[in-house]
């Protein structure tokens, strides 16, 4: 859960996963662009929430969470919200990268286990995520 945790930071995985795609898919090289930039939008988009919430991270005594994060708000998850912003987007250009969606379902249950957001951030990122990945136009 660390290593996905650490995968999903500042969206890494996905805009990797994006730039490949549009380096071995030429023909849709627009829409995983878009796909590879998602990630960080999203999680623009979800500092804004963020702040605007202002929800406290989970404190368990005794249990220090396993993970690290760049701000002490909670709600909703960034990593869920980039991943499955991102995961629905790539199943939008093409069905067969559905396997996105189980990465982004790993990466988003790994955060309550790790300590750092309670499952109802989680929850609500994937929401707004899904909402963004539906959303998002995936044409220049």
């Amino acid at each position: 859960m660390q290593a996905l945790g650490r995968a999903g930071n500042n969206a890494a995985v996905w805009v990797v996963l994006g730039l490949v795609l549009a380096v071995i898919d030429p023909s849709r090289r627009g829409a995983w662009l878009i796909c590879a930039a998602l990630g960080p939008l999203a999680i623009c988009f979800n500092y804004a929430i963020k702040r605007l919430i202002r929800r406290p991270r989970p404190a368990l005594e005794g249990l220090p969470p396993l993970g690290g994060a760049p701000s002490s708000l909670s709600f909703p998850s960034a990593h869920a919200l980039s991943s499955f912003a991102v995961a629905i987007a790539m199943f939008r250009v093409d069905p067969a990268t559905a396997g996105a969606l189980v990465v982004a379902l790993t990466i988003s249950l790994g955060r309550p286990y790790l300590g750092m957001h309670y499952p109802s951030d989680v929850l609500a990122g994937a929401l707004f995520g899904i909402a963004l990945g539906l959303l998002i136009p995936l044409s220049l």
